[in-house]
């Protein structure tokens, strides 16, 4: 099993940042660019991966109460991941996001892996920054 983790301050309150990312149509806009995910019946998702042009029956729960995010491989289990904002002094936010790679031959490796992690929440940083210019 492999585990990343990643933070990231961002400069809005904690109920802006979780409303970019508590809905599957807004997740485009700070996932990596080659992972295009579908609503189903939510929790279920269909995530589609341009790298290998295959599709992953997924999961994907929101939790307002909490501020995270939650996803995952549906049948599979070799996947998961959740996003966590917490509050911060001053009007920030704190963003942490953990993925779980339970099956070692899924693990893209930690160089991509840590890639990957530090341009979604530069994605989702801009992203938040839009909405809140623009609602401001």
């Amino acid at each position: 099993m492999s585990e990343y983790e990643s933070s990231r301050t961002m400069p809005a309150l904690p109920e802006h940042v979780f409303d970019q990312v508590n809905s599957v149509e807004r997740l485009s806009g700070w996932l990596p660019e080659d992972l295009h995910v579908r609503a189903e019946e939510l929790p279920a998702v269909t995530v589609h991966e341009d790298r290998t042009g295959e599709d992953e029956p997924g999961l994907f729960r929101a939790q307002a109460d909490q501020m995270r995010v939650e996803w995952g491989t549906r049948e599979s289990g070799n996947y998961a991941g959740w996003l966590q904002v917490a509050g911060m002094d001053g009007g920030a936010s704190e963003v942490t996001i953990h993925l779980s790679f339970f099956d070692e031959g899924d693990d893209p490796g930690e160089e991509i892996v840590n890639t990957a992690l530090a341009h979604s929440l530069e994605r989702l940083e801009e992203q938040v920054r839009l909405r809140v210019d623009e609602g401001g």
